[in-house]
């Protein structure tokens, strides 16, 4: 199994390693101090009668005793955990009721820092605030380590999932307002409580919550001080597009129907045939990087040195047992490794490095069953403007399989009536690739992507800003972004 990672640091104590450079001399920018501790003042309940912030609700605020709380067989120190909600309203639009739901944790020993825990998917769920460092399995966690952390819904509860997209309030809180809003209100929570407001604050979030971390790093960047964005979404809604392709091409090779009659996508590419191409791409790969271990770990060289239509075997006939690939199939599946594309040729979306993780449950998961669910519920409610009637809820997979890429896939940069803002717009960073700001002040931005990702393609680095634009960079910018490792 390939557990090959890309791990990209743009670092400004790193950069000169990039590429070296006068501009890039990390000498020359801030360093930033050390955090100092404080203890909470006062009791759990003493700090209830304190808080206060406009438009907010503070619903609960209890002591949680040492040891209560473990993560990963880790007891968690005493701290105050407080639930509330910010912006609470009725929606003019669906009569629905909205809020941006919380939770924050205290600890009574704090080591004077700061953490958002960004969530991933189409978020609402306030999950608990432990602050959960991605990378890695929960070995630990930042509430352990004495850090403040705040969890949020981003503003729409899960039982609205995904019918929130009709509100536009609710899209744009969703895409980057719900942490905009919540950071100065968890700071000034914060020095309620122990007196002064934090001394650094970070940003931590994986998938959807990844994406989140990207927009902070734009929009907020004044707000914090590291930033870690794992697999991020950063281009979410073109991301949806990609898998409704994905599922299109499937369905060009499947032999036989779901029980709704549409194509069962499952059966254009089984369990045995992803296995056979991912047996074929370790056999391939596996030695380029010049150790035969089962990894492939130099994916650039085995972009080049592997090749879908020489080197797995091609069936003769209708054969379908695992151990060939139809020409038909070939094409389908070379297309969803390709990217999505418009009838013109232009890309709608990045390409995807073969991979062994191909035989995973990961990517069948997302390419075969999110596909036809997940993506195609955000793209008609939450990422195409105007949305769909709620009543495509019900036929979701109808839906993927005939959004054209030609007329419904504009649709993410459009704005409509009360829906002035367009996907493209409140979910993405905005001058994305301009971190001027973050870099000056001597913050960090950790970006981590594994290849095997099915639905946010670690190529994305390289892939059109909009439709037929392509991405520039600052030059500094570039070298790091580039300079990617195999971790």
């Amino acid at each position: 199994m390939n557990k090959t990672a890309i791990a990209i640091l743009v670092s400004t104590t790193i950069v000169a390693a990039c590429g070296g450079g006068s501009d890039n001399n990390s000498s020359s920018l801030p360093q930033l101090s050390a955090a100092t501790p404080a203890s909470l003042s006062g009791t759990c309940d003493a700090l209830a009668a304190k808080l206060s912030f406009a438009n907010t609700a503070f619903t609960s605020v209890q002591d949680v005793p040492a040891g209560t709380l473990k993560v990963a067989g880790k007891p968690i120190p005493e701290h105050c955990v407080i639930e509330g909600k910010m912006n609470q309203r009725l929606s003019p639009v669906d009569g629905k009721t909205y809020a941006i739901g919380f939770e924050m944790r205290l600890p009574v020993a704090w080591n004077g820092r700061f953490f958002y825990q960004a969530n991933g998917g189409l978020d609402g769920n306030v999950l608990t605030a432990t602050g959960e460092i991605g990378g890695g399995g929960p070995l630990n966690d930042a509430l352990n380590m004495g850090f403040a952390v705040i969890s949020s819904d981003a503003g729409h509860s899960s039982s609205q999932n995904p019918l929130f997209g009709l509100d536009p309030q609710a899209r744009i809180d969703y895409g980057y307002n719900a942490v905009a809003t919540l950071t100065p209100m968890a700071k000034q929570v914060i020095k309620t409580a122990y007196g002064k407001t934090p001394d650094r604050s970070y940003f931590d979030g994986c998938s959807n919550g990844g994406r989140h971390a990207m927009v902070a790093a734009a929009r907020s960047s004044v707000e914090y001080d590291g930033i870690i964005a794992g697999d991020p979404g950063f281009h979410l809604p073109k991301a949806a597009i990609g898998e409704m392709w994905s599922a299109q091409q499937l369905a060009k090779v499947a032999t036989a129907n779901a029980a709704n009659g549409l194509p069962d996508i499952k059966t254009g590419f089984t369990a045995a045939e992803r296995q056979l191409v991912a047996s074929r791409i370790i056999a391939k790969c596996d030695s380029l990087d010049g150790v035969t271990d089962g990894m492939v770990q130099d994916i650039k060289a085995c972009q080049a040195n592997f090749s879908l239509a020489n080197d797995v075997p091609t069936c003769s006939g209708n054969v379908r047992d695992g151990s060939c690939l139809t020409t038909a199939q070939k094409d389908a599946i070379g297309n969803v490794f390709s990217g999505a594309h418009n009838s013109a040729g232009t890309a709608l979306y990045a390409s995807f490095p073969y991979d062994v993780g191909v035989n995973g449950a990961n990517w069948s998961l997302w390419k075969q069953t999110n596909s036809i669910t997940l993506d195609p519920a955000a793209a008609a409610f939450t990422f195409t403007t105007p949305p769909q009637s709620a009543s495509v809820i019900s036929q979701l997979s109808s839906y993927a399989l005939n959004f054209s890429m030609d007329n419904d896939a504009p649709k993410i940069f459009a704005t409509s009536g009360v829906y002035a803002e367009a996907s493209w717009s409140f979910m993405t960073p905005p001058d994305e690739t301009n971190l001027g700001a973050l870099k000056a002040r001597g913050a960090k931005l950790m970006v981590y992507h594994g290849t095997s990702d099915p639905v946010f393609s670690s190529n994305e680095v390289a892939s059109p800003n909009r439709f037929g634009a392509p991405i520039t960079r600052h030059q500094p910018l570039r070298k790091c972004l580039y300079c990617s490792r195999v971790a």
